[in-house]
């Protein structure tokens, strides 16, 4: 999908961590730091994607990678570095992408926002992310 954006699993990281919200959920299915997440019927943390039956919910973002089973911590809320943000311009929308677990500056087949991408004080830009626990797409 175009506009997708790169990451860097390893950099993957909250920046201000004690004013995010952040909480740990079970992994469903294998994931990357980086990764776009949705709930499961059994509530644990799946790769979400925007055209998918089911995994078109965005919850938050993997802080880490983890296998099957493994608690990992999923930011809901708050700023994020480690994505390729640094010719996107502020202010700009991201989606859930058509591609599973990524994220995009264009929506893919449902338009599901997931942040936007800001200024630090220093003037580098990153990820901010907010999902929407209570809304659902269809």
């Amino acid at each position: 999908m175009a506009g997708e954006l790169t990451l860097t699993a390893a950099k993957i990281a909250a920046i201000y961590p004690d004013k995010c919200e952040i909480v740990d959920i079970i992994a469903a299915a294998a994931v990357t730091a980086g990764q776009a997440i949705y709930f499961d019927t059994t509530g644990k943390g799946n790769v979400a994607d925007a055209n998918g039956s089911g995994t078109l919910q965005f919850r938050g973002l993997a802080l880490r990678a983890a296998g099957i089973g493994q608690v990992f911590p999923l930011l809901k809320r708050g700023h994020c570095e480690g994505f390729a943000v640094s010719a996107v311009n502020c202010d700009s929308a991201l989606y859930l992408s058509d591609t599973a677990g990524s994220i995009a500056t264009s929506a893919g087949s449902t338009s599901i926002n997931v942040g936007r991408v800001v200024a630090m004080p220093e003037g580098t830009r990153v990820v901010y992310i907010e999902a929407d626990w209570l809304r659902t797409w269809a």
